[in-house]
Order: structure tokens, then C-alpha cells, then sequence
């Protein structure tokens, strides 16, 4: 009875659903009206949509007959012609009022030109909502977007290996050629170290080193400095500040790259369209997220990258495997995105692994390497054609991607095998070349290179050879090799120390260091509790006290300040390579966004420790202690960051400082009062021997003129070594980077 029931139910709301729509065509609707429900109709089908959930009647055990009920639905709207509809709003009220399903044709209008290629079910209709994403926008940028067609002939990249008595030369790249167009997506596949990425960061303007061969075009014209600008390049690795939210990252990135013409509300609303566009507003307030800091999802982040790259309107976008490490749905979302990002457009050239049969049929050209070489370049759907024509067809239902893999690794089994291989197997007849029967890899490979270059590559090479239907005008914009910055050299560091602020806070008051540096205060204070300085026993325990203070304010910030320049030099060479900002803006934007952190611990630990022991009452020798503490610290910073940027490298840098920071405290003036003459220099470039001098100083001037052998009377010497060390530190981490920055070639 209930069965039969719900069965006449569903066919009563089918009738009123049938006449609600009929009455909502026939009635005329002004353009106010329309424009006033088309406005709201996001909004008010998502709300009815939640409401109506809980009373669904597809959620319960007729879900089945609901949903099929459903299907028939819209693939009977689909039917009615685009003029008909009056409003998306007055459809999307009329399905979920009759209906009481989540349901509607609201947030998307399907254009005129398109109606008749539409399908009532599509692939796309299989994937299922992205909570974490949102609603995400299929409209991509619709500002101009000057074309960029790419070509590159014979490219071939060698490097140098240096051995122990000669050096050998291995071919990365030999001789690739091919062409991708503006609203093209082109994939670069092949198995791991064939040289997808090597070839993309060569097209892309990102590889110096070694020796290129061939040419690569851009509108017919070389590479030049300007193109930055216009190309976007997605790294493999997610490089991205883990404490800051997706807003702040793609609002950071909007301030620096976009240009100077647009104002910085313009730029920031920039940043929020693509958050919407690539369906970030669910999560636009959380933080990126890292190891040990929870953030975003793996496609979200994914997206994001995507986003920084797009945010500045690219002609050309490069990604170096966007779906690694996602799931099949989520990559198939990435790819679908990319195609969005052509049709605006832009050329898209992207390297994958591995792809599902679904990705791989939404790419337009396709290039396939095997062991650096070009087994196939042309149109991606014609791949399995022109392999089946040289005779390698899969023998049972498989991948295309996959079958494609398994060729340019040499793998033929389930693979049928031509006949040219066979008879030569059988005419050499050799264990080396022969697998159970069947070619080696290394045939395989060497019969695949040289199908296509008979076959193919003359004719795709002339193809290259026509030139490309743009204005000379166009062309001669590429060749334009200013540097354009999206601000000046002020703005940069004012975004860059902002955005400095912001990332590291979370480091420099978490409660480990604030525990760490608070318990060691307690425990000086209570050691040196009240010490007397009138006595000669109290005076030197205050001096040994005051060495400590040396010591520890030098130590501390050293090996903080390591790990400044090589915890960043993924992000510094990526955003470098896009030219985002000048070195110079973010060296000093990078060492003063510290200081105000870095000085803040320590006037906590002195007001603890001054106070417990005892020192001396008065309100000038307190300030002048603390500002010698903050000279100290200063100093010892631009040490750690002098060593850090030097050796780029963790492990070395901080042995490096651990014996360096030793020897300056072993020469502090404290335990060795007669050094000799040789050696009596080394001193005089520790810190902590001036910070030491000058503490007893500004303690015990009155009282003694001397502590221990150390003089008080000593103090522009101190102050003019401090201040030199602060600048002369500084200065040899800014030419290390620069000299970093001159080898990778950016």
C-alpha cells in the first residue's frame, strides 16, 4: 500500500511540476523582473535546498525511484528550446516547490550556440559535488588575452657529469618538436625520467644551465625577459606560506604581480574573483596548511597554485604535473579547469603521469617521450590511430594512457607485436635482444623513435613552418625586453614585510619558545637572586651573570636566523622567477619583518632577570642594558643570516655556526683574560665580547673601572664594532643571494 502510495505521489508532483513549468513559459516576464529573480537565484535555490532535504522524498527507501524520477525531469527541461525560458529562477522555484528536491538549473546559463551540442548526460554529470570547493564558476577571465602561439623544433638539452678524472655528456632531450595554440591543452607524457620536466621548464623559460640545442618560439619570436609577465608556471611541488590563509595568498600574490596601472581595491578584487572562479570560497579563509599545520585539502592547494599563476591573466600557463597525489574525481576537476583556462583563450601546457582514460580524452595535442626521445606528437584523440597503423594495438580492453606508457617504457606484453620486430628478433635471433620471445625494451624504443621520424616528423615539421596569423605589431610586443614591475621598490617591501608578519608569528610566539626563553630567565633569577654588588664575590657573580646574558642573546638569534634564507629558497626562486618583486625589496623586507619579534622575547627575559637578581635600580642603565641586548641581537642575526644564505644548506650552515659561535664565546673576554698576540684578533669580531664589555659598562662604570681584567671604558669602541657587524653581516647574506640568484639564472 505504501509502495503504491508513493508511486501515485511521484506521478501527482510529476503532473504539477508539468504544469507549473507550462504556466511559468506562458506567462510573460518583464526584464526587471527577470533580471531581480536571475540575481537571487543562487541564493534562494540553495536555502530552499536546504530546507527541503530533510523532507526529500529521494532520501528515504524510494531514493531509487526518486532519482530516476529526477533524471527524467531534467532531461525533459533539457528538451525545451533556450528562448522559452524566461527565468532559471522561476524553473529552479517551480522543481523544488513541486518537487521538494535539492534540484535546479540555477548558477549557470547555457549559451545559444551551445544548446545543440548539449547532452542530458554528460561525463561531467558522473562527477560528484566538491564539498570542500563550493560552486565552482565554468567562466574563466573574459579580459583580452594576447595570443601566444608556441612552437619549438629539435630541441635537445645535454648536461655535464663530472667524474672523478673526466666529465661525460648525457642527452636529456633529443631533437623534440611540436606546437601548441591558444585555447589548446597539450600534455607531455611519458614514464619517470623521460624529460617531461626537463622540456617544460626549457619551454617556460626556467632552465640556464647546460647545452640547448634547437629553437623555441613565441609568436615567431625568441624568449625574452618580458614574457614573465605573461606566462604562468605551476611547479610540481606546492611552494606556499603555510600560515596563511588562501585570501592572504592569492591577495599578496594579486598586489605584487598585477600591474601598477590598477589600484589596490582593483588588485584585491582580482584576488577574490579567482577565488571564486576556481571554487575556493568554501575554504578562502583557512589556512594553506603544511606538515605539522592542518590546513586545506591536496586539490584545494592544488588550486590555489593555479591560482597565484592565473591571477595575472597568463597568454601562457605551464603546470609540471597538477594531478599528482590526487584522487581520480579531484584530478579529473584540476583537467577540467585547464580546459576552462584554454577556451579563454590561453595556451596550456601541462606534464602528466599516469592519467584515467576520462583525463585523457579532455586533452587536444598530445607529446610522448620515452628515454628523452619523441615517440608521438599530434592530436590526442588520433594517438591510438597512429599507433595501430605502425602495428603496436593493445590485444585487450585498457587505457589509453596506460597503453601509451607501456610503449615508451618498452613494454609489450597484452600488445601486439609488428610484424617489422618480429622479423627482426627472428633474423638476430640474440638473447640480448629478445625477452621470453618477444623484443627487448631497448628495440621497442629504437622501432617507436624511428616509425615516427619516417612517418611523422617531416610532416608535422612543415606544419611548424607556416606562419602564425597574428599582426607584426603582436609579434614585436614579445621581443619587448623591459622589465615590468607590479609595484615599486617601496610597495614591495611593504607588501613583503606585511606578509613576513603574518607567516611567522605563529613560529615566534608559540608556546615552546616563549616557555623556553621564560624558564631560562626564572632559573638566572633565581641563581643570581639578589646579588650584591657592593661586595667583591657579588660583584663578580653579577659580571659572570652579565656574560651569560652575552652569550645566550648571541647564541639564540644566530641559530634562528640559519634556517631564515633556506627554509625559503623554494619560494624565493619561484616567486624570483616570475619576477614578483626585486631581490633587494625582499632581502630588507625579510630581515626587518623579524626584528620586531625577534625583540620582543627579549625584554620579557630581561624585565624577569634584571629585576631577580638584582641589578642596578635605575631606569637609565636598565634602557641602556636593554638596548645593548637588542644591539647584540641584531648583530648575531645578521650572522646567522650571512652563514645561512652562504651555504643554503641546513646541516653545513649550522655546523658552521656551532663552531663559529663557540669561538666567539670562548674569546669573550670571560674565561681567557691574556690571549696572545696571534690570535688576539678573533675578539674583536665577537660579539660577545663587545655586548659583554658594554653591559659592565653600563653596570659597574661608577663602581670599578675594571671587572675581571675587562675595562668599562670601552664603549664607542663596542658600539662601533656592533654597529659594523650589524651592516657588514648583512651585506655578505645580500651577495650571496644575489650570487645564488645569477646561477640558476633568474
Amino acid at each position: 500500500m505504501e509502495k503504491l502510495n508513493s508511486s501515485g505521489l511521484a506521478r501527482t508532483k510529476s503532473d504539477q511540476l508539468v504544469e507549473t513549468v507550462a504556466a511559468a513559459f506562458k506567462s510573460p516576464i518583464s526584464s526587471e523582473a527577470a533580471a531581480v529573480a536571475a540575481e537571487g537565484s543562487g541564493t534562494l535555490s540553495r536555502k530552499s535546498s536546504r530546507r527541503m532535504m530533510g523532507a526529500s522524498p529521494g532520501r528515504g527507501s524510494g531514493s531509487a525511484k526518486g532519482s530516476t524520477h529526477i533524471r527524467k525531469t531534467r532531461s525533459a527541461q533539457m528538451k525545451f528550446d533556450l528562448d522559452e525560458v524566461g527565468s532559471g529562477a522561476s524553473l529552479s522555484r517551480a522543481s523544488s516547490a513541486s518537487l521538494g528536491f535539492s534540484f535546479s538549473f540555477t548558477g549557470f546559463t547555457v549559451p545559444a550556440d551551445e544548446i545543440a551540442d548539449s547532452k542530458p548526460f554528460s561525463d561531467d554529470d558522473d562527477i560528484p559535488e566538491d564539498l570542500e570547493a563550493g560552486n565552482r564558476k565554468a567562466k574563466f577571465q573574459t579580459e583580452p588575452t594576447m595570443p601566444l602561439y608556441l612552437k619549438f623544433t629539435d630541441v635537445t638539452y645535454k648536461v655535464i657529469l663530472k667524474g672523478m678524472r673526466t666529465n661525460e655528456e648525457k642527452d636529456i632531450l633529443n631533437g623534440i618538436t611540436g606546437s601548441v595554440n591558444p585555447g589548446e591543452v597539450l600534455a607531455l607524457m611519458g614514464p619517470s625520467g623521460s624529460g617531461k620536466t626537463t622540456l617544460l621548464n626549457l619551454l617556460g623559460g626556467r632552465t640556464a644551465k647546460g647545452n640547448i640545442g634547437g629553437s623555441i618560439n613565441y609568436n615567431d619570436q625568441i624568449y625574452s625577459k618580458n614574457l614573465k609577465s605573461r606566462i604562468g608556471f605551476v611547479t610540481q611541488d606546492d611552494v606556499l606560506f603555510p600560515h596563511l590563509t588562501v585570501r592572504e595568498t592569492l591577495t599578496y600574490a594579486a598586489l605584487l604581480r598585477l600591474p601598477k596601472t590598477l589600484t589596490k581595491e582593483q588588485k584585491e578584487k582580482r584576488a577574490v574573483n579567482v577565488i571564486y572562479e576556481l571554487g575556493l570560497e568554501r575554504c578562502q579563509d583557512t589556512m594553506i596548511g603544511g606538515t605539522f599545520v592542518r590546513g586545506v585539502s591536496g586539490g584545494e592547494r592544488k588550486r590555489v597554485c593555479i591560482g597565484n599563476e592565473i591571477i595575472i591573466n597568463p597568454s601562457l600557463l605551464f603546470l609540471d604535473e597538477p594531478t599528482s597525489g590526487l584522487d581520480s574525481t579531484t584530478a579529473l576537476r584540476i583537467v577540467q579547469m585547464l580546459q576552462d583556462i584554454a577556451k579563454a583563450g590561453k595556451t596550456v601546457v601541462t606534464t602528466i603521469h599516469q592519467p584515467s582514460s576520462r583525463l585523457f580524452h579532455k586533452f587536444d595535442k598530445l607529446i610522448l617521450l620515452g628515454k628523452g626521445s619523441l615517440l608521438y606528437f599530434g592530436k590526442a584523440s588520433e594517438a591510438m590511430v597512429y599507433f595501430s597503423s605502425i602495428g603496436c594495438s593493445p590485444l585487450i580492453a585498457m587505457n589509453p594512457a596506460e597503453f601509451l606508457l607501456d610503449l615508451a617504457n618498452g613494454n609489450i606484453n597484452d600488445v601486439s607485436v609488428p610484424s617489422e620486430l618480429e622479423d627482426k628478433v627472428q633474423m638476430e635471433n640474440s638473447e640480448a635482444d629478445t625477452r621470453n620471445g618477444k623484443p627487448s625494451p631497448a628495440v621497442v624504443h629504437e622501432y617507436l623513435v624511428e616509425a615516427y621520424e619516417t612517418r611523422v616528423a617531416d610532416e608535422e615539421k612543415k606544419k611548424l613552418m607556416v606562419p602564425i596569423p597574428l599582426d607584426d605589431e603582436l609579434k614585436l610586443k614579445i621581443s619587448f625586453s623591459k622589465r615590468e614591475w607590479g609595484a615599486s621598490w617601496w610597495e614591495q617591501f611593504s607588501i613583503l614585510f606585511c606578509r613576513g608578519i603574518k607567516e611567522r608569528k605563529h613560529d615566534y610566539f608559540s608556546w615552546l619558545r616563549i616557555t623556553q626563553v621564560l624558564s631560562t630567565a626564572v632559573i638566572l633569577g633565581l641563581l643570581w637572586w639578589q646579588s650584591d654588588s657592593n661586595t667583591t664575590k657579588g660583584l663578580e657573580d653579577q659580571a659572570g651573570l652579565l656574560f651569560f646574558i652575552a652569550v645566550f642573546w648571541g647564541f639564540f638569534p644566530v641559530f634562528t636566523a640559519i634556517f631564515a634564507f633556506p627554509q625559503e629558497r623554494a619560494m624565493l626562486t619561484k616567486e624570483r622567477a616570475a619576477d614578483m618583486y626585486r631581490l633587494s625589496a625582499y632581502f630588507v623586507a625579510r630581515t626587518t619583518s623579524d626584528l620586531p619579534l625577534d625583540l620582543l622575547l627579549p625584554v620579557l627575559f630581561l624585565v624577569v632577570v634584571y629585576f631577580m637578581a638584582g641589578l642596578r635600580l635605575s631606569a637609565e642603565t636598565f634602557f641602556l642594558s636593554m638596548l645593548t641586548v637588542f644591539l647584540c641581537i641584531v648583530a648575531a642575526q645578521g650572522l646567522g643570516l650571512a652563514i645561512g644564505a652562504t651555504l643554503m644548506d641546513l646541516k653545513r650552515a649550522t655546523t658552521l655556526a656551532s663552531v663559529t659561535v663557540m669561538t666567539f664565546m670562548l674569546a669573550g673576554g670571560f674565561f681567557v683574560k691574556k690571549v696572545p698576540v696571534f690570535i688576539s684578533w678573533i675578539r674583536y669580531m665577537s660579539f660577545n665580547y663587545h655586548t659583554y664589555n658594554l653591559l659592565l659598562k653600563v653596570q659597574f662604570e661608577d663602581i670599578r673601572p675594571t671587572i675581571n681584567g675587562s675595562s668599562t671604558d670601552c664603549s664607542l669602541t663596542a658600539v662601533g664594532a656592533l654597529v659594523a657587524m650589524v651592516f657588514g653581516y648583512r651585506l655578505l647574506a645580500y651577495l650571496s643571494l644575489r650570487r645564488m640568484q645569477l646561477q640558476v639564472g633568474a
